[in-house]
Formats: structure tokens, sequence, C-alpha cells
């Protein structure tokens, strides 16, 4: 009897391509980490030497932080040169670096998503580019892109080109470039469409934000401590602007948070410019089919790159403070990229008009603007259970407040704090339900909501894998339910809240065709219509 054969064991990855060499980054970031050490090192040989300030003063500590710091991350990017290693076979993209604890991540090449390219000021005075190989991971587990930093930009562009193109064979993307694949590679790059350009008008709808506080406070604190360290009272330059006795405590605050706004505006607007530069969103040629591309930036460059076949859908953001100057972001529905990287990689317009970043948005899908298709309203119930969540909510905080109160933590006169801010909940329970919508329109889902941020999303329906209708205690005694689509693109669930019970179903089988088809069966012509004691359904029960 012949015995069963035994399982082949896998080569190991590093035996997959013995004949793909193993490649180092560009040697010229030695040379980039030493300017970084000599700049860093620069603010405090000027304090001590020029400025003539004792090296053992308080003062001081702030710079030798700053050179501490520039010099500690020239010799982490020493070591991450000096132990950093990749190459590209012919199936797989790999990556070893590592000084203590080795790690050696691969990619599979036909798992690729995006080839990002980014240059920061100090890549770019070296001719140096950050690579970025995606594959589709989530941030939410701790996963990052393969980042080979740096490599020179002629060799960006080549693995860029590469790793791209699947039908590239290993023999020829190992041989130089001839001269007549250089126009054919140019031609990969001629954009095929152009949807947006920098806008230098945009600036004003990227200036008011909650970041231009954080961006003054920050900016101002590190002004103190550099003027500070180099013997520039501040404090006392501060206190003979004005009579601030005069003024009082209340006319300090105002002047206070007014020049904090202006300053921040004015730092947000600098990183508008410096931030999305010669930005460009347009549509080029793809290795399997069209990619959807942005480029920007002053001093550092960025280009990221979207398959266009994996494009689910377009959401358009629009905050709630800044509604009525038309203010909007921009992102696309996609797989492949991840929504809550702080790159943004799915965002394909800075902060834009609304308008604007409609029709932007239907070019980019193709159709006719399915921002303009009707929305169907929903019904007074949805705004009664919003009102009902605003009472409670004041009601809870006045609670607390006067528990608070009793106990001799704050004054009683504070429980009137809960009386004001009960209004304003109620106005924001009908600001959010003004914000609900839903429509079907052609081959898209339109939905609708959001108080904090109001945000239209426009998806796919054959994009949608998955439907759930649910309904809260509360919501069943509205007579409401919610409906959402999930999908293997952006956030995963698209959530339309409190649609009337009777068309939930309705709403749900049109959202996402073919799926309860199976689950739904006519109601008989002698069933007795459905009563308050019988859950609303639509003409057909699941």
């Amino acid at each position: 009897m012949n015995a069963p054969p035994r399982p082949q064991s896998v080569p190991p990855l590093s035996d997959v391509a013995p004949g793909h060499p193993w490649q180092r980054l560009s040697p010229r970031m030695i040379w980039v980490d030493l300017v970084q050490s000599i700049l860093s090192l620069l603010p405090a040989v000027v304090a001590i030497w020029v400025m003539g300030i004792d090296p053992g003063t308080g003062q001081i500590w702030p710079l030798i932080g700053v050179a501490v710091f520039g010099l500690l991350g020239a010799i982490a990017d020493a070591l991450r040169w000096g132990f950093t290693r990749y190459r590209i076979t012919a199936s797989h993209v790999e990556v070893k670096t590592g000084v203590f604890l080795r790690v050696h991540r691969s990619i599979q090449r036909d798992r690729i998503r995006s080839v990002d390219i980014e240059a920061r000021p100090r890549h770019r005075l070296a001719g140096l580019r950050v690579v970025k190989i995606g594959a589709g991971q989530q941030a939410a587990e701790g996963e990052s892109a393969l980042a080979l930093d740096a490599v020179s930009a002629v060799d960006a562009r080549a693995l860029q080109d590469r790793l791209l193109n699947p039908t590239v064979t290993p023999a020829e993307s190992d041989r130089p470039t001839p001269a007549g694949d250089e126009a054919a590679t140019a031609d990969r790059t001629r954009p095929l469409a152009v949807f947006a350009r920098f806008q230098p008008r945009w600036v004003i709808y990227n200036m008011f934000n909650i970041w231009a506080y954080i961006l003054a406070v920050g900016f101002g604190w590190g002004a103190f401590w550099l003027l500070g360290s180099f013997g520039v009272n501040v404090t006392g330059f501060v206190a003979g602007l004005l009579d601030w006795e005069s003024i009082g405590w209340v006319g300090t605050a105002a002047i206070a948070f007014l020049a904090i706004t202006v300053v921040g505006a004015i730092g947000l607007a600098l990183s508008y410019f410096t931030e999305y530069w010669n930005f460009e969103l347009v549509r080029v040629c793809g290795p399997e089919g069209t990619l959807l591309q942005t480029r920007q930036g002053l001093f550092t460059t960025r280009e990221v790159n979207r398959d266009e076949n994996r494009i689910r859908g377009v959401q358009i953001s629009e905050p709630v403070l800044w509604r009525w100057m038309g203010v909007s972001d921009t992102s696309v529905i996609t797989t492949g990229l991840s929504m809550w990287s702080m790159s943004q990689p799915a965002a394909i317009l800075p902060r834009a008009p609304v308008t604007a970043a409609r029709r932007i948005s239907a070019q980019v899908l193709g159709t006719e603007n399915p921002f303009e298709a009707p929305l169907a309203a929903h019904p007074t119930a949805a705004l009664r259970r919003r009102l009902w969540w605003a009472t409670a909510t004041a009601t809870g905080f006045g609670l607390v407040l006067a528990w608070l109160a009793a106990t001799g933590v704050l004054p009683y006169a504070a429980i009137w704090t809960a009386a004001a801010l009960w209004p304003c909940a109620l106005g924001a329970a009908f600001i959010a339900y003004r914000a609900l919508g839903h429509a079907i329109a052609g081959p898209y889902l339109v939905t609708r909501s959001g108080l904090v941020s109001r945000s239209t999303t426009i998806l796919q329906r054959s994009a949608v894998s998955t439907i759930v209708i649910r309904e809260s205690l509360l919501q069943r005694r509205l007579g409401l339910r919610s409906v959402s689509a999930m999908t293997a693109a952006g956030y995963g669930g698209y959530d339309t809240p409190d649609i009337e019970a009777n068309e939930s179903v309705t709403f749900a089988v049109q959202a996402a065709p073919g799926i309860l088809v199976p689950f739904l069966t006519a109601r008989q012509p002698d069933e007795p219509a459905p009563t308050e004691s019988t859950p609303r359904s639509d003409p057909s029960h699941t």
C-alpha cells in the first residue's frame, strides 16, 4: 500500500528569486543627515557664541532640546539607511529593516493598489523621494504601507512605473529603459482629463477651522520660548502694548481671542498655499484602466494614484459651522485606501465650494450629476425622535449640575446653564432633521445625514454587499427604521437613518438590487392588512 505523498514545504521567501539582489537606499541620505545635524546645532551655537547667553541659564534649554532632537533624528535616519534593504522580484516586493528588531515585510505584486511618491524639502534638495507602496492596508489594524525612504527621483519614477505595470516581465524590468519606451512612459503620465487645478481664491474656504486656534496657540508658545532663549522679554513687551487694567478682563479676553483667530487664519492660509501649490486632479492611464491622480505641494510634494476600477462612489461633507460659506470636503469611496489615515489618501480636493465639489465629483464618476437628484424627505417622526434626544440630553445635564450644586461643588446658579443648553439642543435637533434625505439616482444610492458634518454619499448600488435594516425601541414606537448599506470600500457602511417603516424594505431592495429578493414573499390576497399590533412592513414581507 503506497504511503500518501508528503506535503511539499514552501520555500522561504528569500529563496523565491535568488537572482534578484537586495538593494540599499540612496547614500545621499547620509549627506542630508549631516546637514540636518549641523542646522539643528546652529540656533544653540548662535545663542551662546553670538548673543552671549550663559549656557547654564534655563533660557538655553529649548535650543538644546531642538539640537538633541535634530541629532537623534539624523542618527535614526543613518541607522535606518544602514539596516534597510529592499528588492523587487517577479512576484513580491520585499523590505528588510530594523536595528534591534529585524522586520521582513513583503507584498505580492498582484495585490499592490497604490504606489505614491512624496518628497519633503530635504529630500527635494538632495534629489530624493519617498515611495509608499500600499496593498489596501487598514490603519485601524496597525498596518502601514511599505515606505522606501529615500530613493533617487529617477529610481522612484522607475519603481512606480514598474510596480503599476504588470505587463513588464522580470527580464524587461531589469534592463535599462530604451529611448522608445520613454515616450510610452510619458504617454502613461500625460493626463487624459483634467478635473481641477490649484485655485488661489479657495484659500478663504481653508482659513477657518478649529485647527486655526490650535496652530495659533502652538505658534505663540514656540515663539515665547524661542525669543526668551535669545533674551527677549516677551511678557514685558505684551504688557506694554495696552493699558490692560482699564480694558478689563472681558476686553482682554476679546483681544486675545481676536489675535489668536487672526494668527491662526494666517497660518492656515499659508498652510493651504504650501500644501496645495500646483494642485491637479487628473485622469491618467493605468495598468488595468485609468487612474485618478492628485499632485500637489510646494515644499513637500505628493502624488497619489487611485485605481478608478476600485472607486465605488463619492462623499461630500459640509461642516456645520461653515455651511453658510458653502465649505465642503470631498473624498472618493474606494477599496485599497485607508479612510482613517492622517494623510487622507481618499481626499481628491482641498476644502472647496460645495457647488464646485459636486460638479467635479460628477465628472469623476462620469455620469449625470447624482447630487441634483431630488431627495425624499423623512417623516416628522424623525424630528420628534431628535427633539426627544435633545430634551433628554439637556435634562441629564441639568440633573448632573443639580447634584453638583447640592453637594456644594457648584453654585445653584449653574443650573441655569442646562436651561440655556435646552434651546440650543432643540435647534441642533432641527438642523440634524433638515439634513436627512435619500434617493435612488440611476445606478447610485444617494443618502444624506449628519449634524456636525452633513455628509452626502453617492454609492454604487452594485457595490453594496450587505443591507441591514434595524430599529431601536424608540424607533419602533415612532414607526421608523434605519437602513445601512455595507460595502468593501470607504468606511465599510453608510447609514440612512429614520426612514418610515413602511418604506424601509422598498428602499433597501432598491439600494441593494438582488440581495433581499430571495427573502421576500408576496402577501396573499386573503392576508389581513397590518394593524398597530402587527409590525409595519412593505407590501412584501421579509
